[in-house]
């Protein structure tokens, strides 16, 4: 294209960030879940008239990978009858959702009558109906016993809000704070519309279409140089998944078998476990997601993340499998199974990336807390974000990071605020620090898991839990040590103490309880003996490894 500028398009591609990093910073500020605006687990993006990434803002990037397929969706769906002034809802999992939590919604932005772009939002609902508050229902086995599913739906027609509609999705949902949530997630597409409409204003319809083809083209081939430095081959790794949630002792293995062929690599899961008659499920979109940001891991940070970025990645995994589970299985978990496909993944590909790779990080172990606060007299549902993810894998050059946040091997969910925590819930924090002796050995390190107890603060408690960290630990890379264990251990007032399965619904927990959790650290990289030994005496003064695992791990004992 010889009308490309090469300068306007640099200012295409930071605007379109802008406007998704605007997007995302209104949905922080007038959401009210603690999910939402404490913890950030949203992603806002934009998309062209054929729903291609544009660009996004990834607090969660295995949501932010999951916008662009339902975009589609809905363009074909509504073929004929996309409209200005339209406002979609959506959650289903079975029309290229990736969890019933995670609501959608999508504003198609009209230029001259043109459909140009669309702005979305996507986040995770305190509630989203289905059996269990909360939306984690450890025992269903199908999808209606999970949620409501909300297909690709108008929600508002022609500028006119479907009151009818409305009342019908949120008759179903059990917190009224949902409806003011999604309301804020609409207000953030408003923004991005008009960001959008400003910017193609600016510079002509015909301007934006053709620098967004070349933005797609040069980030494709940005992608590609990566991919390249891959040397070709076939590769394969393998990651395990702990309890379905039904049946004890059972154990699934995702499979991957990874092709690179000069240009393009094909990520191919026919040889995963099949599909769980319980909690375990993944979607396509979820799974698809989780090997992108996985993948994404080992290349040029700088590469624009748009849909130039993602067309020469090939994600085959067949319908059936845990990792794409069929209609109507119930699949909630499918988020947190990247952590297992991340480890496939790394293992797969450290033979022949060393320098890219991270060593395991720790696996999930969560958990959700729902009840009444009395001195509110409110419902409250809360996601505990401070006990979650742990310590995340060292690589070649340095240490894991300690307690990267929440969720799978992606990072990017905040840690909660202490008293944000104690205004938002009946509970009172005690104690959450780093957890010595987590981290696994090497020359580099793990990043280190925390030590975290509080008291629950209101009567008939409900805790959820749903993970697998408690079944094996990370994993070392070249000679590293894996990192210790999770645990959740909860001491009812008359001394009782529970220990709650991996994925598991615990009723009527009293007040006063005290609720222990242990989030494990991440994986080490490289033969402990090699480590610095001035750094491993800073460790010890620091209490981030105790004298005695010192010198039993590193060989190292204090003159």
């Amino acid at each position: 294209m010889s009308n490309i500028d090469q300068i306007l398009l640099s200012v295409y591609a930071r605007a379109f960030k802008s406007i998704a990093d605007e997007m995302s910073i209104s949905v922080q500020q007038s959401t009210r879940s603690p999910i939402l605006c404490e913890a950030k687990d949203f992603v806002t993006g934009l998309y062209d008239g054929e729903g291609n990434m544009l660009e996004q803002m990834e607090n969660l990037p295995i949501l932010a990978f999951s916008l662009a397929p339902v975009c589609k969706y809905i363009i074909e769906y509504y073929d004929g009858d996309i409209n200005e002034g339209d406002v979609f809802f959506h959650n289903d999992v079975f029309s290229m959702g990736n969890q019933n939590n995670d609501v959608a919604v999508y504003k198609p932005i009209f230029f001259e009558g043109e459909l140009v772009a669309w702005s979305a939002v996507k986040g995770h609902q305190a509630d989203i109906g289905g059996n269990v508050a909360g939306g984690y229902n450890p025992n269903a086995t199908e999808v209606w016993q999970e949620a409501l599913r909300i297909p690709p739906i108008k929600v508002v027609e022609g500028g006119k809000l479907r009151k009818d509609i409305w009342n019908l999705i949120f008759a179903n949902i059990r917190f009224d704070i949902v409806q003011h949530d999604m309301k804020a997630q609409m207000g953030a597409c408003v923004i991005g519309a008009r960001r959008m409409l400003d910017l193609i204003g600016k510079y002509g319809v015909k301007s934006y279409q053709d620098h967004k083809v070349a933005l797609f083209e040069a980030t494709k081939k940005m992608m590609q140089a990566e991919i390249r430095k891959v040397p070709n081959g076939v590769y394969k790794g393998e990651g395990k998944v702990f309890y379905d949630g039904r049946h004890e002792g059972s154990e699934f293995t995702i499979r991957v078998e990874i092709t690179v062929e000069d240009e393009k690599i094909t990520f191919d899961y026919e040889d995963t476990d099949a599909q769980t008659d319980g909690f375990v499920n993944g979607t396509y979109t979820s799974s698809a997601s989780a090997t992108i940001l996985t993948f994404l891991q080992m290349v040029n940070p700088d590469i624009p993340h748009n849909q130039g970025m993602v067309e020469p990645i090939e994600i085959l995994i067949p319908e059936g499998k845990i990792l794409n589970a069929s209609y109507p299985k119930a699949t909630t978990f499918g988020n947190h199974l990247c952590p297992p496909n991340a480890d496939a993944i790394i293992r797969a590909l450290s033979p022949v990336m060393p320098n890219k790779v991270t060593a395991g990080w720790n696996n999930l172990l969560c958990s959700l807390s729902t009840g009444k606060d009395a001195e509110k007299d409110d419902d409250y549902v809360d996601i505990f974000f401070m006990g979650m993810k742990g310590g995340s894998g060292a690589m070649d050059g340095t240490d894991g990071y300690d307690h990267i946040g929440m969720i799978d091997a992606s990072g990017g969910i905040l840690d909660q605020d202490y008293e944000m925590f104690e205004q938002q819930t009946p509970h009172t924090l005690i104690k959450h620090e780093y957890y010595t002796d987590s981290a696994g050995a090497g020359k580099w390190r793990g990043g280190l898991g925390t030590e975290t107890i509080y008291e629950i603060g209101s009567e008939d408690t409900q805790i959820v839990t749903f993970g697998d960290g408690d079944f094996e630990g990370s994993f070392g890379l070249f000679g590293g040590g894996g990192g210790n264990l999770n645990l959740i251990r909860m001491t009812y007032p008359d001394g009782k103490q529970v220990i709650p399965n991996n994925k598991d619904l615990i009723e009527n927990v009293p007040k006063g309880t005290i609720y222990y959790q242990i989030a494990g650290g991440g994986g080490g990289y490289g033969r402990a003996s090699e480590r610095d030994r001035a750094t491993i005496a800073r460790e010890i003064r620091d209490e981030i490894i105790s004298a005695e695992k010192a010198a039993e791990l590193y060989g190292y004992v204090a003159e």
